[in-house]
């Protein structure tokens, strides 16, 4: 069985074991799998995982899950559970001074507002997953056909035969590991003749090891009746999540299904984040509600000692039966009373702030690509601060940083360099990053036809890269497309192909390239594939004259050491190699030399001799000596862990100029819990580590121990399926739209085409969210604690009978329409900085990073603030107005809050716009518009009948407008004292030193994010 797309994301086969006429079966017996071939069992017989399993989804939230999640996800904001407290308080008869539906209505409006934002932008995630997954037919002409769907678990599967020369293909393995070079897979020799028709006669069992996540790792051993056991080994299994190239169909074996495949193995459960702000506000929204039970039990003490002090004098109170009040009663009517401290506005206030805030992400144009017409996009706004105070990156490397796009640029022959093109690195655009801008020299290929002494050279260079390498040409009706093992070989030979020497056809046996027109074909005797290790790819062939001749390719460092004394070219070679390297082009040595048959073959019995010993106790090997090698490689990892601190001395836990390098089999050692701590704190005074080889749940590991360790904020970007577990365990996801799928941005947080976009994403909305969204907060607790602290004032002159002092549509309308929109435009138009200071000065961003604008210290701060000039807009109209009219005097009140807390808005504000005009002048006149309309209300509209006529006296008291200039001015005088005198930013926490010793002047200026 075949296809030529295997599980990207997710692929769906029918349950092996289901169907009568099904011939293999798996079974999990402790750690070992056995699939049995040939026989059926009833599934009771042997339990099995099916395959139908919708084990792996992108969306947030299903149509079952979204109630029970979404309520979850909202009644853990403190703000909402209590305000739910408070609702059902408010039910009981005759304890809310306020009405029983004044915060029940508010709460339904804040859940359906933001569910339908969730709902929104879930839906949108939900439409880009299935905008990017394909249906690919998937045939098995014998038994059945099957189509799979994206949505649907794949397995891994035991090659039994493929449709190529030597039962081989190539795998794609960009999904698992990020590493976009193909890689070789080949089915077993002993089955490669098996056939379709022949598979029903095929019996046996395969035994191997049970479900883990190594994608690296496969340990088993196929048994067929009537022939000896065969080992099964990782390159001979196909992992679901890789892409099968050249090769048009496979038979094999189902090993590992649904959850159980390697693939599943590695991710982890899709997490709820939330934003390091809204922690931090849930804990002063707890500390809030304790301070409103302190408030309620003062204001029991004081009505009970109130009562006590004037006993039957106290009848205008209403109060016959003292007794009868309990002090849990009295209690419940001052929780409802003073409930309003925590505004209930500051959750929908937040949600439209940040939906907005994701939309001015979503249409940035400098973060838009041109080459395929990608914007970057927000996919979810809940985390929109938290790009304002990352303090640890996390990069895959791969296509992440380099596109994965690779050209032919130069080239040195015979000390000549050709190649005259600009690198596409440093183009204006990335759109300009197209085969188009490759090697463009016509001084080459003019040596090469007119004689040039280094013509001989030319042609082997030429010939050299057209046949050293494990390129495979696919062709397509006139078409001719090259799957390569990595991006350096198809640049290579595409290069080539435009120098007129054509990489044409290869065979098992033999590669054949046109060279100007003429063909030659050179016979392939042995191939040295790549590795780490050896950092160089030969091959051994035989050229069309009968020489025997290596070609190689690789590192400058390895292929210096292999060159003869009497060698050409090497200064000259190496002075350009630096050259290049200097303009950052990525360097490649090639070399050669002709053998002769009886060097040849005592190379072959070499080769021989030092392979043989190994491969007959293999097995046995790898059991008895496992565990002495896992405790060997441990100790020696943590060996140099603590070697390494020692050095480091006093340094350790400081950030150094270092590199900390690591691949991930000794990562495997590292993160053991003995040598774990040591490991952190080493990693953590570099200042960067790089990390080789990881698996995505390695990768997930190294973010989640550097959360919990260090406690800041982390951020994880890659472009491939394997950066999925970092991008979700990370605080902020960011996915790129590279060449590897749509995985990582369906699953990231936010969206971006290109690395260098996330420039402008940290240090300019990043720290534009930040300062918006704090401030937005911090203004919303302010003006709830200026206009309901004054009930706590007023209870002092009314005897703590929980009267109101403002009528309770006046109250519930205060911060849904009168105080509304000041906050909405310091959340949606603030800036700290402009865009071009931010990106000149990126040290701007520790300011945001540091967390100095929101904490416990200044949200204490603002809340004592408020406290005092509530304490002022009470008692000094009261004192203006003590033998006037009492309704006059709190409706004056009102006014004179609503002006001061407006103004306060102002002084907030760093970047005028006439937004905030509109917002801060216009609260100020909706308020008086409707004061005039509300008084004239009753009777023809039953409600408010003690405001009717208030218009007309308010509106003509000399003693109202004198207050009108004076009082506001007072409470706004010592907020000019908390530090906007001395400090352009919040509060004096920031001062003028701090953000003037943050721009360098001697610094080039640039006009655009690199």
């Amino acid at each position: 069985m075949g296809t030529h797309q295997c599980g990207s994301p997710g692929l769906g086969v029918p349950c092996v074991g289901s169907h009568p006429f099904a011939f293999w079966n798996l079974c999990c017996l402790s750690h070992l799998r056995l699939v049995v071939l040939g026989i059926w069992f009833p599934n009771a017989a042997l339990p099995f995982l099916g395959n139908f399993l919708f084990a792996y989804s992108t969306a947030k939230y299903s149509i079952w899950s979204f109630l029970p999640r979404y309520l979850y996800l909202q009644f853990s904001k403190a703000a909402n559970a209590f305000f739910l407290f408070i609702t059902i308080l408010q039910q009981i008869p005759d304890v809310s001074p306020t009405g029983k539906y004044t915060t029940l209505l508010p709460l339904m409006i804040i859940l359906t507002i933001s569910g339908i934002k969730e709902i929104v932008e879930d839906y949108v995630s939900l439409l880009l997953v299935k905008c990017s997954q394909t249906i690919v037919p998937f045939h098995c002409s014998y038994y059945w056909e099957i189509s799979f769907f994206d949505r649907y678990s794949f397995n891994v599967i035991c090659f039994i035969f493929l449709s190529e020369p030597e039962a081989t293909c190539y795998v794609a393995t960009s999904n698992l590991d990020g590493e976009t070079n193909l890689k070789i897979r080949q089915a077993l020799l002993e089955t490669a003749e098996v056939q379709t028709e022949q598979l029903s006669s095929l019996s046996g069992k395969i035994e191997c090891e049970g479900p883990n996540r190594h994608f690296n790792t496969f340990i088993g051993t196929l048994y067929l009746n009537g022939k000896s056991p065969v080992a099964v080994g990782p390159d001979q299994v196909l992992l679901r999540g890789t892409q099968l190239k050249n090769t048009r169909w496979i038979l094999g074996i189902v090993v590992y299904t649904g959850s159980e495949t390697k693939f599943m193995q590695n991710s982890i459960k899709l997490p709820l984040k939330r934003s390091t702000v809204e922690k931090v506000t849930n804990v002063q929204i707890l500390v809030l509600f304790l301070l409103l039970l302190a408030m309620s039990l003062v204001s029991c003490v004081g009505a009970i000692l109130w009562k006590e002090g004037h006993g039957g004098d106290i009848w205008y109170i209403g109060t016959k039966d003292y007794s009868s009040h309990s002090l849990g009663f009295d209690i419940l009517v001052f929780i409802i009373l003073y409930h309003n401290l925590i505004p209930i506005s500051l959750l929908v206030t937040l949600e439209i702030v940040k939906y907005i805030q994701a939309l001015f992400i979503n249409w940035d144009e400098d973060m838009h690509y041109e080459g395929n017409n990608v914007y970057a996009m927000a996919r979810t706004s809940n985390l929109n601060e938290e790009l304002g105070q990352v303090k640890y990156l996390f990069s895959d490397k791969t296509g992440t940083l380099t596109c994965n796009i690779m050209t032919l640029k130069k080239c040195t022959i015979a000390g000549i360099i050709y190649g005259t093109s600009s690198l596409f690195f440093l183009s204006a655009s990335p759109s300009a990053i197209t085969e188009s801008g490759g090697f463009n020299d016509p001084t080459l290929l003019q040596n090469f036809e007119n004689g040039h002494p280094t013509r001989d050279y030319i042609k082997e260079f030429l010939t050299l890269l057209c046949v050293c390498h494990t390129v495979v040409p696919e062709r397509d009706g006139g078409n001719t497309t090259y799957q390569a093992s990595s991006p350096d070989e198809a640049a290579l030979v595409k290069g080539m192909k435009k120098l007129g020497f054509v990489f044409t056809t290869r065979t098992p046996s033999s590669v054949t390239i046109n060279a100007m027109g003429e063909n030659f074909t050179f016979e392939i005797l042995n191939i040295l594939e790549f590795s780490s290790n050896r950092k160089r790819m030969s091959v051994i062939v035989r050229t069309p004259t009968g020489k025997l001749r290596l070609y190689c390719k690789g590192a400058d460092t390895v292929i210096y050491e292999r060159l003869s004394d009497d060698s050409l070219f090497v200064k000259e070679t190496l002075s350009h190699l630096e050259y290049f390297a200097k303009e950052g082009l990525r360097t490649l040595c090639i070399a050669y030399t002709d053998l002769t048959e009886k060097q040849y073959q005592q190379w072959l019995m070499r080769i021989f001799c030092q392979n043989l010993p190994n491969l007959s106790r293999l097995k046995i090997f790898f059991i008895l000596t496992n565990n002495k090698k896992y405790l060997f490689e441990k100790n020696a990892t943590q060996q140099a862990v603590n070697q390494n601190c020692q050095d480091l001395g006093i340094l350790l836990g400081e950030e150094n100029d270092l590199a900390l390098i690591i691949d991930g089999e000794t990562l495997k050692y590292a993160f053991h819990p003995e040598v774990k701590r040591s490991f952190v704190n080493l990693a953590l005074s570099c200042r960067a580590v790089l990390c080789c080889r990881l698996s995505p749940l390695q990768k997930a590991e190294i973010v989640d121990v550097v959360k919990k360790h260090v406690g800041a904020i982390t951020l994880a970007i890659g472009d491939g399926a394997n950066d999925v577990g970092m991008i979700q365990m990370a605080h902020v996801g960011v996915g790129i739209s590279g060449n590897e799928g749509m995985q990582a941005t369906n699953n990231s947080d936010f969206a971006i085409a290109q690395f260098s976009y996330l420039e402008k994403l940290l240090l300019v909305h990043g720290a534009w969210n930040y300062f918006r969204v704090t401030k937005c907060i911090l203004y919303c607790f302010y003006k709830n604690v200026v206009f309901y602290v004054i009930e706590l004032w007023f209870a002092f002159v009314n005897g703590f009978s929980g009267q109101i002092i403002f009528e309770r549509w006046c109250i519930g309308l205060y911060n849904v329409i009168f105080t509304s929109l000041p906050p909405l435009t310091l959340g949606i138009f603030e800036q700290c900085c402009s865009e071009k200071s931010l990106l000149r000065c990126p040290q701007l961003y520790r300011i945001s990073q540091a967390g100095k604008i929101f904490n416990t210290k200044v949200f204490w701060f603002q809340c004592i603030n408020a406290l005092v000039h509530s304490f002022i807009l009470f008692w000094l109209p009261m004192k203006m107005l003590e033998h006037g009219n009492g309704f006059i005097v709190s409706y004056i009140q009102q006014r004179y809050v609503v002006v001061t807390v407006c103004l306060k808005a102002g002084l907030e504000t760093l970047s005028w716009n006439k937004f905030n005009h509109l917002a801060i002048w216009g609260s100020i006149i909706i308020w008086l518009v409707f004061f005039a309309i509300y008084s004239f209300l009753w009777p023809t509209i039953p409600v408010a009948p003690e405001m009717t006529g208030q218009v007309s006296v308010v509106l003509v008291c000399p003693h109202f407008w004198l207050g009108f200039f004076i009082v506001p001015i007072i409470p706004l005088c010592f907020t000019l004292s908390g530090g906007y005198a001395f400090s352009q930013l919040e509060q004096g926490v920031i001062t003028q030193e701090e953000l003037v010793r943050s721009y360098d002047a001697t610094k080039i200026k640039t006009s655009k994010s690199l």
